[in-house]
C-alpha cells in the first residue's frame, strides 16, 4: 500500500478536524497544513503559505511529493484552486470554481434550484439598492430573509421580522458594504419556519454517500438569539431525524443537485452540504455549501467510520459507488468557545488555559480554530471562534454532558459560549 503525503489547506477548526481524521488513515504519509494552526501542528507540519496563494501551494505540492490535497475553506474553492491543481496534474479533493458557485453565489444557487425544481423558498434577486427597496415597499408586512449573494464567512444572512428591518439590512449590505463585494448582489427570500438540519454528503459527480445528519446553532446567544455567526455549536445526529428523512433529502435535494450540475457541464466532486429546513411543505433548501462545515466537521468526522483518504480518493477517481460510508453509533456534540465580543470586534492575544485538562476526559477532543503562540511561547487566542470542544457519548445526553465537562476545564479572559448546545 503506497503512502500518500497529504496537504490540508486552511487554518480553522475544520482543518484541525480534517488533519486529525486524515492522520488516522492507513494511507497517510507525511501531513502538512497551509497555513494551519496550533491544533494542526499536533499531527501535521504547518507551512506558512496562505490558502489564497495558489501558485505557492502548487509549488509546495510538487516539491514535497504531495499525493492528495484537501481544501477546507470555501474562498479558495470559489477562486478556482481545484482548477489550478488539476491543470498542474495534482490530485485535489473539492469542487471546481464553476461547481463551487452553489455556495459562492446565492443568486446562482437559487436560479439553479428553480430550474432543477429543488424545493426552496420563493425569492427575488437585486443588483441595486433602489430596486430592492422598491420591491420591499411593494410587499405586505411580513418576515423575510435578506442575503448577501457572495461569500460572507457565514454571516451574510439577515432574518428580518419586519419590512423596515429588511430595508435596513439591504442598506447595510449594499450601501454600507458590511460584507464587501459579497453584497454586490442581494437575494430576498420568504422566511421559512421549522427545524433545521445540515446534511453533508460525499459525491464523485454521480454517486451520493450521505454522512451523519447534524444540527448547528448559528446565533450568537442562547435560545437562538442575537446575530448570526459562523456557528456556536453543533450536535449529531438529531434525535428527530431518521433514515427515512435522510433518504428523502438525498432523493429530492442532493441527487438532483449533483445530476443538474453534471448536466450543465460542471460536475460536482467533493463534499456537498445542504442546509435544510423542515417546513409544512416538506424539506426545503436554505443554502448549499461546497465543503465541510465548521463546526459541523468537528462532530461528523469523529462519527465517520471509515478511512477518509480512501473515501476522498474514490470521489476524485469516480468510483464512490464502490465505497460504503458508515458512521459509528452514539452521538457527538461540539461547543464553540469564542472571544469576547464575537461576532463583532474582538480581542486577540488572550492566554488560553486548560486544554490538556479537558482532553484528559474520556472521549473529549479539543479542536483549535483561532489560536496562536505568543512571543513568549504561550497559547493565545487569535480569532473570533477560538476552540471547539467535541465529545462523544453513547447517547446525546451523555455527549452533551461530556462536552460541557470539557468546556468547564478551559478558560481565557472573556470566554463566551452557549450553554444550550444539543439541549
Amino acid at each position: 500500500m503506497k503512502l500518500l503525503n497529504i496537504l490540508v489547506i486552511g487554518s480553522g477548526g475544520r482543518e484541525h478536524a480534517l488533519v486529525w481524521k486524515l492522520a488516522q488513515s492507513l494511507r497517510a504519509g507525511r501531513l502538512y497544513a497551509a497555513p494551519g494552526n496550533e491544533g494542526t501542528a499536533q499531527s501535521a507540519e504547518n507551512i506558512p503559505i496562505s490558502a489564497d496563494d495558489h501558485d505557492a501551494l502548487i509549488a509546495f505540492a510538487r516539491s514535497n511529493d504531495i499525493g492528495l490535497t484537501v481544501v477546507g475553506p470555501e474562498v479558495p474553492l470559489a477562486a478556482g484552486i481545484v482548477d489550478a491543481f488539476q491543470a498542474a496534474e495534482l490530485l485535489i479533493f473539492g469542487p471546481t470554481r464553476d461547481a463551487a458557485q452553489l455556495e459562492a453565489s446565492k443568486a446562482f444557487s437559487k436560479q439553479f434550484m428553480k430550474v432543477m425544481r429543488i424545493p426552496s423558498a420563493d425569492y427575488a434577486i437585486f443588483t441595486t439598492c433602489e430596486a430592492a427597496m422598491a420591491y420591499l415597499r411593494s410587499m405586505p408586512e411580513r418576515s423575510v430573509v435578506v442575503k448577501a449573494s457572495g461569500l460572507a464567512a457565514g454571516k451574510g444572512v439577515i432574518v428580518c421580522d419586519a419590512i423596515a428591518d429588511a430595508e435596513a439590512a439591504v442598506r447595510d449590505i449594499m450601501v454600507r458594504r458590511h460584507f464587501g463585494e459579497a453584497g454586490d448582489v442581494v437575494v430576498i427570500e420568504e422566511r421559512l419556519r421549522g427545524p433545521e438540519l445540515s446534511l453533508l454528503a460525499f459525491t464523485d459527480g454521480k454517486t451520493i454517500r450521505p454522512m451523519v445528519p447534524a444540527r448547528d446553532h448559528k446565533r450568537a446567544f442562547e435560545g437562538d438569539a442575537g446575530p448570526n455567526t459562523g456557528g456556536m455549536g453543533v450536535y449529531a445526529p438529531p434525535p428527530d431525524i431518521d433514515a427515512g428523512l435522510v433518504e428523502q433529502i438525498t432523493r429530492t435535494i442532493l441527487q438532483p443537485t449533483v445530476d443538474g450540475m453534471a448536466a450543465r457541464g460542471t460536475p460536482y466532486v467533493g463534499v456537498l452540504y445542504a442546509g435544510v429546513m423542515f417546513t409544512d411543505k416538506g424539506p426545503q433548501v436554505l443554502e448549499f455549501n461546497c465543503r465541510f462545515g465548521d463546526p459541523e466537521a468537528q462532530v461528523i468526522l469523529p462519527l465517520l467510520d471509515g478511512d477518509l483518504v480512501e473515501i476522498m480518493l474514490a470521489c476524485i477517481e469516480g468510483r464512490l459507488d464502490e465505497i460504503a460510508v458508515s458512521v459509528h453509533s452514539g452521538a457527538c456534540v461540539t461547543v464553540v468557545l469564542a472571544s469576547p465580543g464575537y461576532p463583532s470586534k474582538y480581542r486577540k492575544g488572550l492566554a488560553i488555559r486548560g486544554i490538556e485538562l479537558a482532553e484528559e476526559l474520556d472521549q473529549v477532543k479539543v479542536f483549535h480554530a483561532g489560536t496562536a503562540r505568543s512571543a513568549q511561547g504561550k497559547l493565545v487566542t487569535n480569532g473570533g471562534r477560538v476552540l471547539a470542544v467535541s465529545a462523544y457519548g453513547e447517547s446525546l445526553k451523555e455527549a452533551v454532558s461530556q462536552a460541557y465537562a470539557g468546556v468547564s476545564r478551559i478558560e481565557f479572559d472573556g470566554m463566551q459560549f452557549r450553554n444550550d448546545i444539543g439541549r
